[in-house]
């Protein structure tokens, strides 16, 4: 798919809720394909503009356990070989487009943060949308703050390097339950992750936005019954409650 495809793609799933995919893929009779485990959950949530909601394409990577360790004998010694071995692994994070949502599978790879205050921003600079893994994440505090959209089942506070290597990237992973492969349209929210298989994502999206307008309309009417301000998730819907 040309990145202006992709783009405008994206621009029609602005907005739709996790729920409204769901909804979409038991329409399609695909019950339960596609959703991730509850205990994968956004790091932080932003109830005013919902900047923690992201859609994107997956970018898959996939992270092992280390078949070996760093035996180092002084501070120096220690730097040096951490640097090594980042400087081995692949750097996969060069290789992001906009629009991209890095999807981490890190199962059973002991307590390594994959996701840090640091790489993260780069990752985003390079045009992630932002990140998904069933492992956990470190230096939280920044990551909130910084406002990066990440969603985890836990923290996890060690380095990479003496622990983990990258297996493969851009191969298809398993993540919280879920297949994903490199393309497919991955929708996170407050209610969890969904992935929808990329030879899916027109159908699905067809639907889920008729669910989403339907839900719209419907709440717009109670907003002005009830005497509740306008707000943005109302979409088209709001002048109606105007």
């Amino acid at each position: 798919m040309e990145a202006e495809e992709r783009r405008q793609l994206l621009a029609r799933c602005k907005g739709i809720r996790v729920t409204d995919w769901h909804d979409a893929m038991d329409t399609l009779g695909l019950f339960d394909r596609g959703l991730m485990r509850p205990e994968i959950r956004p790091l932080w949530r932003d109830i005013e503009e919902f900047r923690h909601c992201i859609v994107g394409f997956a970018f898959t990577v996939r992270y092992v356990p280390s078949t070996r360790t760093i035996v180092a004998h002084s501070v120096e010694d220690f730097r040096k070989q951490e640097g090594q071995w980042y400087g081995e692994e692949p750097n996969w994070g060069g290789e992001l487009q906009e629009g991209d949502l890095i999807v981490i599978d890190g199962t059973n790879t002991r307590d390594t943060g994959y996701v840090g205050s640091m790489n993260s921003m780069g990752w985003v600079a390079n045009g992630a949308a932002g990140i998904v893994t069933n492992s956990g994440v470190r230096d939280t505090d920044e990551l909130i703050k910084q406002k990066v959209p990440v969603y985890c089942n836990g923290f996890s506070r060690g380095i990479s390097p003496g622990r983990v290597h990258v297996d493969a990237y851009q191969q298809p992973i398993e993540c919280g339950g879920v297949y994903v492969r490199p393309g497919d349209l991955v929708i996170a929210d407050g209610d969890g992750v969904i992935v929808i298989p990329a030879d899916r994502a027109e159908d699905a999206l067809a639907i889920a936005s008729k669910i989403q307008e339907g839900d719209q309309k419907a709440r717009a009417r109670l907003y002005k019954k009830l005497g509740i301000p306008i707000d943005f998730t109302l979409g088209e819907a709001a002048g109606e409650a105007g």
